[in-house]
């Protein structure tokens, strides 16, 4: 089985969480099948290694990480890969995929310069 992780900073306002949480329902209403959970680096839980942990009991072999970050600063060029990596050691049996953060692809930069404009 596959999951997707959508990794956010966190925040101590419980409220920052919700897009990230909406985004995740919203992917698993588009596929039942397939496992979608939220994970954080600080401030806001759970982390990483602690949804990782869970995936795995769940027979998880494959894990794809999403990082929630517009900008691409020191935690995604930094701070994830080191996270992953270590992940990578403590489970080899399991497939990890670092996806580029979603500030980077040209469809969100798209999207975003739409919703941005005057009406």
């Amino acid at each position: 089985m596959h999951a997707t992780v959508l990794f956010a900073h966190g925040s101590r306002d419980p409220a920052w969480r919700l897009p990230i949480d909406c985004v995740a329902e919203c992917m698993q209403t588009m596929d039942t099948q397939h496992l979608v959970r939220c994970a954080f680096l600080e401030l806001t839980k759970p982390d990483l290694a602690t949804v990782t942990k869970e995936l795995v009991t769940q027979k998880i072999k494959r894990i794809t990480i999403v990082p929630m970050f517009l900008g691409i600063g020191r935690h995604a060029r930094e701070d994830l890969p080191l996270l992953v990596s270590e992940l990578k050691c403590a489970y080899p049996e399991i497939v990890f995929e670092l996806r580029p953060s979603i500030g980077e692809d040209p469809r969100v930069i798209e999207l975003l310069a739409h919703l941005s404009m005057p009406t």
